[in-house]
């Protein structure tokens, strides 16, 4: 699938952990928190979009309950249309029109963090995600 006559490749991830590669592009940090133990040095961002990163209270339900990921993805997304993830989104479509984006996140979970929902978000693969009742 691609976003913007992009292919979805041009949108990677990895963790900020990782050693930076040539073929990253646009490093760019997803997370709300500076992750443990780095510094911004070796992170090597190109931008750090706080405004992307999901709210303490969706975060830390997210890292309690991973098992609820549908649920986060649909809250996340309702997260994603207020008003300052909505700036945040225009800088990276910025970066995205200007060739590939790693969005970079700090969490240990590779397969259900922000970094990954936003992906799918961007990319229009959680369309049909709902948010769930009210536990």
């Amino acid at each position: 699938m691609a976003i913007g006559g992009r292919p979805a490749e041009a949108i990677r991830l990895r963790r900020i952990y990782a050693a930076p590669e040539p073929t990253d592009g646009a490093r760019i940090l997803v997370d709300r928190l500076w992750p443990r133990g780095m510094s911004r040095q070796a992170a090597r961002l190109d931008a750090w979009l706080r405004d992307l990163a999901p709210s303490d209270a969706l975060r830390q339900r997210l890292h309690g309950h991973p098992e609820d990921w549908t649920a986060f993805r649909a809250a996340y997304a309702k997260e994603l249309a207020l008003p300052a993830a909505q700036a945040a989104l225009a800088t990276l479509r910025e970066r995205m029109d200007a060739g590939t984006v790693t969005l970079l996140y700090a969490a240990k979970d590779e397969e259900r963090n922000n970094a990954v929902a936003l992906r799918l978000w961007l990319l229009g693969e959680d369309r049909d995600v709902r948010p769930a009742c009210a536990r």
